[in-house]
């Protein structure tokens, strides 16, 4: 069974746009359920263990970046150098594909104006359609689990995922999401799912090469991990960016 992590970068909402940061991301980790139960989450905690002495701290970049809830430490330079260097270690070892929707939100309300779609909600189609394009391949079946924000963004994307449903999408009939994917999850930060930390660490150096940041090693590790074609293509099949110029 395939499994799929989502976790978001930057706010949805179109009547608040960033000049500093106008982008939204959905990203995706993909990888068997078996891994993600398994070797997965003993990576995962075995890292915490050396650099933290447990397991309970959850891995989030905002709070990593601003050394807070748990990541105080980082504020030692030679610590903060030894961390980094063991977490890119291991986001590069672990087995896994990246699939990632970014929205220039400026320039996707500037195209549609009052009939631009929420980016959170078109996001949502064009992952699930790499998704089950995935599961096409092993025939097997799959499960999406999203990351809980608050009551009416969590209902919207429930009565979305039941729209996908019935709907489907440009590309993939209702039927095919019915038969690829039986199940939308949403679950809370705090219950420290080691895929939904996988997805936080993937999609913020994402957005920053799509704004034309210097890249880091982060995203250098992500570049690798994008769901290909057959060609070894990764635009339109690992990462859609929109709206296409």
């Amino acid at each position: 069974m395939k499994i799929m992590f989502l976790d978001e970068s930057g706010d949805h909402n179109l009547a608040v746009i960033d000049p500093q940061y106008p982008l939204f991301i959905l990203g995706g980790v993909i990888m068997d359920m078996d891994y993600a139960e398994g070797p997965l989450t003993t990576a995962l905690n075995d890292f915490k263990r050396e650099m933290f002495g447990h397991t309970d701290i959850v891995l989030h970049t905002a709070d990593i970046t601003r050394n807070r809830n748990g990541f105080e430490s980082l504020k030692d330079p030679a610590f903060r150098c030894k961390f980094y260097r063991r977490l890119n270690s291991l986001m590069r070892g672990l087995c896994y594909s990246v699939v990632a929707c970014a929205i220039r939100k400026d320039h996707h309300l500037g195209r549609y104006g009052v009939a631009a779609l929420d980016p959170y909600l078109l996001s949502l189609d064009i992952l699930v359609e790499r998704s089950c394009f995935d599961i096409d391949q092993g025939s097997t079946s799959g499960v999406i689990i999203a990351e809980k924000r608050n009551p009416t963004l969590d209902r919207q994307l429930e009565l979305a995922w039941l729209n996908l449903k019935i709907q489907g999408t440009q590309y993939r009939r209702a039927t095919a999401i019915q038969d690829r994917i039986f199940a939308l999850n949403i679950r809370a930060k705090k219950d420290n799912i080691a895929g939904l930390q996988l997805a936080d660490l993937v999609v913020s150096p994402i957005g920053r090469h799509v704004l034309g940041k210097q890249d880091k090693e982060d995203w250098r590790i992500v570049a690798e991990k994008f769901r290909r074609s057959p060609r070894g293509e990764v635009e339109g099949y690992g990462l859609v960016i929109l709206p296409k110029e």
